[in-house]
């Protein structure tokens, strides 16, 4: 009889699974065994071993302690929702300004615009591509472009406000495309209407056209591997927040100032 536990965590897995639009079938793919077995898993009747753990962390992106603690989540708030009242202590609390809701909608249609249609820019790219925006940004006039919060997984720095404001902007703003890049799964999102750049400033813009030409034709693989030498990434612990103060430190091949003697003393 399945336990308890194995059942949260069955429950947990398919969670996490439609989270990022995965088929039983894709899963069990990857993680190398059969969609019944899969189903077995995410009913409780089979237990999953620490192997199959770790290889469902870096199929979610996500860390094997929240993958296996149902009650270890990140919770965002785009402060219009009615707070809550759980406070529970393993939650990462995130309030994020209506301002910077309205403007991480924009510059994204601004994205998917000008290389959405490009055959590689699904939603890992678009994960990295917002981090150097705004990392970009913030190192270069110390202020916040989105100013989201990114979380360092496996694959890359991941926006963890991303998929509750996609939430928000499906079937008005843009449409979400189930397809595949090659023979991997991915995620496109095609753009319902212009972006409103009246909301962006100019060295806004600059700064996200510099990022789209030097990045927008990496694939997934290429541009997470590009992240992770990245001074913000390699200083951050396995499932932790990037710290926006680590642009400061780092090497000249990813950094987009021009220190003078005054910036180094």
């Amino acid at each position: 009889m399945a336990s308890e536990f194995d059942k949260k965590t069955g429950r947990r897995i398919a969670m996490l699974r439609e989270q990022v639009g995965l088929s039983q079938e894709d899963v069990a793919a990857r993680l190398g065994v059969k969609r019944v077995t899969l189903s077995q898993m995410e009913t409780g009747e089979r237990k999953i071993t620490a192997q199959e753990a770790i290889k469902l962390s870096q199929i979610f992106n996500t860390t094997t302690d929240v993958l296996l603690d149902p009650q270890k989540d990140i919770v965002v708030n785009l402060e219009k929702d009615p707070e809550s009242k759980s406070g529970r202590k393993t939650e990462l609390r995130i309030s994020v300004p209506q301002k910077n809701v309205a403007k991480f909608k924009e510059i994204l249609l601004y994205i998917l615009k000008q290389v959405g249609s490009k055959p590689n820019i699904g939603e890992s790219v678009l994960y990295k591509l917002l981090y150097f925006m705004d990392f970009d940004y913030y190192e270069k006039y110390e202020e916040q472009l989105i100013g989201a919060t990114y979380e360092k997984n496996r694959y890359g720095p991941t926006p963890v406000e991303f998929a509750k404001i996609v939430e928000q902007m499906e079937g008005k703003d843009l449409v979400k495309v189930r397809t595949k890049y090659f023979k991997y799964p991915q995620t496109k999102y095609l753009p319902c209407r212009e972006p409103d750049l009246s909301k962006l400033g100019a060295r806004e813009l600059e700064t996200i056209d510099h990022v789209l030409k030097r990045m927008s034709d990496m694939n997934a693989i290429e541009i997470s591997a590009y992240s992770h030498d990245d001074v913000p990434w390699l200083t951050t612990e396995g499932g932790a927040v990037i710290d926006y103060e680590a642009v400061f430190y780092r090497t000249p091949a990813y950094s987009v100032r021009s220190y003078d003697a005054e910036d180094i003393q």
